[in-house]
Order: structure tokens, then C-alpha cells, then sequence
């Protein structure tokens, strides 16, 4: 074998090791920029805790609105739908 063929063959495995490398700097550097959430933590906060109408009779709709804020320094996320608990004759 002469020398070029041999130097040949030395390159050949470092430049797959090289560009392998620079696609998983890649790969980590795009996952790392997925989370973005920053780190904090939400926090939920509503403006009513209560809603209190009194005698309403039967079949007379009601309506309300509940402003609800996130006070945390992290994304809030819902997973489930919000549970409001009615309770009667209090």
C-alpha cells in the first residue's frame, strides 16, 4: 500500500466522528430550547373564592364570570378541566 492510500483510509473515520459529533451539539442545543418554561413556578390566583346569589328559584339561569391570573413566574398549564364545586343551601 503506498502512503496516500493510507492516509486515505485515516481521514475517512475522523470526518464521520466529526460531523457525528456536530449533529449531536446540535440535537442537544435544539432540545434544550424546547422546555422554555423559564424554571418558575406558576402560581394560580381567582379574584372570587366565593360567589354567594342568594334564593334563586328554580329554573332562573345565573351567569358569573371568575377572572382567574397566573402570579407565579412559570407557564400555568391546566391539565384537566377546573373544578367548581356548588354548594347548596349554605
Amino acid at each position: 500500500m503506498s502512503k496516500k492510500h493510507r492516509r486515505q483510509k485515516q481521514k475517512f473515520p475522523w470526518m464521520f466522528l466529526a460531523l457525528g459529533g456536530v449533529f449531536v451539539a446540535l440535537a442537544v442545543f435544539l432540545f434544550a430550547r424546547q422546555g422554555g418554561d423559564g424554571g418558575g413556578t406558576p402560581s394560580i390566583a381567582v379574584d372570587q373564592q366565593r360567589i354567594d346569589y342568594g334564593d334563586v328559584k328554580f329554573g332562573v339561569n345565573k351567569t358569573f364570570a371568575i377572572k382567574v391570573t397566573n402570579t407565579g413566574d412559570g407557564t400555568l398549564r391546566l391539565k384537566e378541566e377546573p373544578y367548581i364545586e356548588i354548594v347548596e343551601g349554605c
